[in-house]
């Protein structure tokens, strides 16, 4: 995955302006040096417990981990990479941690995995708009900019 990051990385800076972080291209450009093997499991278990807490803020503390990530460089499969956002967010670690190992949570994590399986999503970034129970809309598949997005979303609420 390192080589095909290594290439898609630039075009994502290009047209969004964000930059990776040294930490994190040095695992892409040294992948036989380094001890990474990027899995998503982690913090999609880490996720589920923060809803938990601060359901209104899932949003922010995805993209913190992102930013963990991509930026600072953290391995999201290491459980010391969410210490800095306990703190941030003021969350019991001991209380964390042990439900980030609960097999509940795991379940939970692995249920949003089937989800985003039956509806589709293949790919990252994308968004979906939710308007019942079993509706989706499909409202971007890889980047798009936010004007599109509010079009898109406003042309589906004037539509429902």
């Amino acid at each position: 995955m390192a080589g095909y990051i290594r290439q898609a990385y630039k075009v994502v800076e290009e047209r969004t302006g964000i930059r990776f972080g040294s930490d994190f291209l040095w695992h892409i450009n040294n992948p036989d040096k380094s001890d990474w093997f990027l899995n998503s499991e982690k913090s999609a278990i880490a996720l589920c417990v923060f809803k938990e807490y601060y359901p209104e803020q899932q949003v922010a503390f995805a993209s913190d981990l992102q930013y963990a990530l991509n930026y600072e460089g953290r391995d999201l499969s290491d459980d010391e990479a969410y210490r800095h956002l306990l703190e941030k967010y003021n969350l019991p670690a001991e209380a964390f941690y042990a439900s980030l190992h609960s097999p509940a949570y795991k379940e939970k994590a692995y249920y949003e995995f089937a989800l985003v399986k039956q509806l589709q999503v293949t790919g990252f970034p994308a968004v979906l708009l939710q308007v019942s129970e079993s509706k989706f809309y499909l409202i971007s598949r890889g980047y798009t900019d936010y004007e599109t997005l509010k079009e898109r979303v406003d042309n589906i609420l004037q539509e429902i």
